[in-house]
């Protein structure tokens, strides 16, 4: 396959106003996501930025950003607009959608989630770590994933997404880690579909493309790496990349 990464970013966030550019050891955020994804060398990296400022700093550190007017409902369809600036010729058959907000991403989990879409016949791939205790499964912010993976499979069907802990019965969780891998034919069918009932139930937007029959399969790692949504988060991160100061 020959992928992009793109990874959404905006200011507006309620908890961590400015998010993306918040200083972690004299670096923005967004250029430390920046960094992992072109540390996992799978092709080109380019941010789509919701506000100038945005395209200052990953310019500033010698990486790609476009400007997409901040009027899309969801950061799929700020990736799905960039795309069309960047790669209008379409050689780029799979697409990468990275979270702004995960400075810590391991990446080689990127090459993993390419390696999920290309396995197989799915239309989209996405990643899942197991969930470890009681307050994981419980929290509504934690979404789970039901799949399966039987005889020590690495990658499996992903039949729903809550954030109810499902399944019910005896066996593992799945917490869901929300990064995507899509065949560019599957990106341009999502975001042409209107929300579906479940996605608008329960906040979720992957449910609308289960719920127009195209095929999700989640991988599974070892951990889920944290997003940045607070400022106790962005004092964990700090934490976390000391090493890449």
């Amino acid at each position: 396959m020959n992928p992009i990464i793109l990874i959404p970013a905006r200011m507006a966030s309620t908890r961590l106003p400015g998010k993306p550019l918040a200083d972690i050891h004299g670096k923005s955020m967004i250029v430390h996501v920046l960094d992992r994804a072109r540390e996992a060398g799978l092709g080109p990296v380019a941010v789509a930025a919701g506000e100038p400022e945005i395209v200052a700093a990953v310019r500033a550190a010698g990486g790609t950003a476009v400007l997409v007017a901040d009027d899309v409902p969801s950061g799929t369809d700020r990736v799905h607009r960039a795309l069309a600036t960047l790669d209008p010729e379409g050689k780029h058959d799979a697409v990468i959608n990275l979270q702004g907000d995960l400075p810590t991403m391991p990446p080689a989990l990127l090459v993993t989630l390419l390696g999920a879409l290309a396995s197989g016949e799915a239309d989209i791939a996405t990643l899942v770590a197991p969930v470890t205790s009681a307050e994981e499964a419980a929290a509504s912010q934690v979404v789970k994933c039901a799949c399966a993976f039987p005889d020590g499979a690495a990658v499996a069907p992903a039949l729903y997404f809550s954030r109810h802990p499902i399944p019910w019965g005896e066996g593992p969780l799945f917490h869901h880690i929300g990064v995507y891998a899509y065949r560019r034919t599957a990106l341009e069918r999502f975001v042409a579909l209107p929300a579906s009932p479940l996605e608008l139930r329960e906040k979720l937007e992957q449910l609308r493309a289960l719920e127009a029959g195209m095929r999700i399969v989640a991988a599974r790692v070892d951990h889920a790496p944290f997003g940045v949504d607070t400022p106790d988060d962005l004092e964990r991160a700090r934490k976390a990349l000391a090493d890449h100061v």
